[in-house]
């Protein structure tokens, strides 16, 4: 599967000579007139056991370049190659595994050439993701499909499509996640198939990170059609585009859909960015803002009904979480960073009882109970049965227990939202300060409205953003923070936020276009290089393609040839003097660099 891959790219990419790419395309037709004349033979396989096992959500045969994946060692003779058949059946019929494997082993035995049956539910075919294992979903993607309720289609679209975007722009994706229907074994022929790609943001340099994603999500979508064509198939893919900053944004706010993403995805490309996060959710180290806090709270607040549905093992797995999320959310908000749920119970005691007193004995005394009694008892085999009574005193002590953590997460968040609102408030002013100048808060607030507002540059929706943030900030400083509650608190910064990303976008595109202005295109040594003039300097970069790019630095009054490096370049044109471009400035550098130097207008 991996050499099908490689020859695939290389055709892609044009590296394989015509006499190479003709014998391939002979070889594959041969094989695919092989495998047409076998599923010929299959039919009546196909028929039987699906009619026995309806369940069954798809029959293929796997590409024979694939079938090192199926066996111990390499087959070298032709005549003992094996035609490989893979079954896969949902989840919840894993228990008939058993079955369906020997009946289909009964049904292919007189078949020739010889057929070997491999089987799996949908699970284990995602677990192989996990590990960073992809070959054999490529290889079920690949695959020709006997039969097929609609999982063959989707995996075959989306890895089509996955493929089309790594040999585009394999350095910016980082992670290809599919999720939905498909991951849940549930795909028909006509659904949608959701896909996430979260897209490397961090070291953009030429463009603004918006115009990056702008980019590759046009891009990104023109592949949907194209590879819809070239799976054959009618489901259509529905993929989502995160830069990966968003993502981790996202994750750390708990946006409801990235924990959704993050918990159910599965990853067919990842270069160690989304399987990291999945295990950090899995171990429960991931909390959120106010607004995530209070959905867990609320799960707590529902626990009671949930408990009186499940059984001993249900029971104790809701209430576990039911406290301990929402209690790792009340230390994030004092300031700690997401404890393991064995240190949480300690972290409460000797935050909020010991040294805060803000947290009576009893709670934690209840903490620890569930945490240490309950679910680790439970564990290790020590708790074996939870009677009914013990499970409705369970619930009433949770809830009350969640009722008083909302009564703590209010009284640190008060604390809080001071540092936040200051925070934003100086980030803020010292975005605006190199673009309004430095002036009273009074005077800002009126040059913004004029600067942006008035000239149409950004909705007015965005002085409101800058007004609701002073004011907080006043009251503040004023002692009236009761006037501000945690979850204001909290849509200020949001909205603060989204200012911050505007100035930083904004003040980005004045440096690009500062930028613009002070270079020129030059040709030095054959080759296309770029000069920039700052002041009296002149920074020469004969080739900026190089990585790191070589930098030149010419001191035009002095005459004299200056080590440089892009750090002092970018240092430089922070507050920049232009200079005028003459043939006696070229000349100079000319006779300092001994090199014939053309510009190109």
């Amino acid at each position: 599967m991996e050499e099908t891959l490689k020859n695939a790219e290389s055709l892609m990419k044009g590296t394989v000579s015509k006499e190479e790419q003709e014998k391939k395309k002979k070889e594959a037709e041969r094989a695919r007139k092989e495998i047409e004349q076998l599923k010929e033979k299959l039919e009546s396989f196909k028929k039987s056991i699906v009619k026995k096992f309806p369940f069954i959500a798809s029959i293929s045969i796997i590409p024979p370049e694939a079938s090192k994946l199926f066996e111990d060692e390499e087959v070298k003779d032709e005549k003992d190659k094996k035609i490989h058949l893979y079954i896969l059946i949902p989840d919840e019929n894993q228990k008939d595994y058993a079955k369906v494997k020997t009946e289909a082993i009964k049904l292919v035995q007189d078949i020739k050439p010889k057929i070997w049956v491999n089987l799996s539910p949908v699970k284990d075919l995602w677990e192989t993701c996990y590990d960073g294992k992809n070959d054999l979903v490529d290889a079920i993607a690949m695959s020709m499909p006997l039969y097929d309720k609609g999982l063959l289609g989707s995996l075959r679209v989306s890895n089509i499509h996955k493929i089309m975007c790594l040999r585009k722009f394999e350095d910016y994706i980082v992670s290809y996640v599919i999720a939905g229907s498909l991951v849940r074994g549930e795909a028909t022929p006509t659904s949608d198939v959701d896909v996430y790609i979260i897209v490397n943001d961090t070291d953009v340099k030429r463009m603004t990170r918006i115009e990056l994603r702008d980019k590759l999500r046009q891009i990104i979508y023109n592949y949907v059609v194209e590879a819809g064509e070239a799976a054959g198939v009618e489901n259509k893919l529905s993929p989502q585009i995160y830069l990966l900053t968003e993502f981790w944004e996202g994750i750390r706010d708990a946006v409801p859909v990235f924990f959704t993403f993050v918990r159910d995805g599965i990853p067919i490309y990842d270069r160690g960015t989304f399987m990291p996060w999945k295990l950090l959710l899995k171990m429960g180290k991931i909390t959120g803002t106010p607004e995530a806090i209070d959905r867990f709270l609320s799960s707590g607040e529902k626990v009671g009904e949930i408990v009186k549905r499940k059984l001993l093992e249900l029971a104790t797995e809701e209430i576990y979480w039911s406290v301990i999320t929402p209690s790792q959310g009340a230390l994030m908000i004092y300031g700690l960073a997401p404890s393991a749920q064995k240190e949480t119970v300690k972290l409460m005691r000797e935050v909020f009882y010991e040294k805060e007193k803000l947290l009576e004995k009893k709670y934690v005394d209840f903490l620890e109970h569930v945490v240490i009694d309950i679910y680790k008892g439970y564990e290790h085999g020590k708790v074996k049965e939870v009677s009914g009574k013990e499970i409705d005193e369970l619930v009433k002590n949770t809830e009350d227990y969640i009722k008083r953590l909302r009564v703590l997460v209010d009284e640190i968040g008060k604390r809080s939202s001071e540092k936040i609102v200051l925070r934003l408030h100086e980030s803020v002013i010292s975005l605006l300060t190199p673009i309004l100048g430095k002036s009273s808060e009074k005077i800002m607030v009126e040059k913004f409205k004029k600067e942006f507002i008035d000239n149409g540059k950004i909705p007015s929706s965005y002085f409101k953003i800058l007004e609701s943030l002073f004011k907080a900030k006043k009251e503040f400083s004023n002692k009236k923070s009761d006037k501000i509650s945690r979850h204001e608190v909290d849509r200020i910064r949001k909205d603060a936020q989204q200012l911050i990303a505007l100035l930083m976008e904004y003040s980005q595109r004045e440096h690009f276009m500062r930028l613009e202005k002070m270079k020129f295109k030059i040709i030095i040594d054959n080759k296309e290089g770029d000069m920039f003039l700052v002041g009296h300097r002149a920074f020469i970069l004969p080739d900026p393609k190089q990585q790191p790019p070589e930098v030149k630095s010419i001191d035009l009054e002095k005459n004299l040839i200056l080590k440089s490096s892009m750090e002092e370049l970018e240092e430089a044109l922070k507050k920049p003097t232009k200079t005028k471009i003459n043939m006696g400035i070229i000349k100079t550098i000319e006779s300092l660099l001994g090199k014939k130097i053309d510009l190109i207008l």
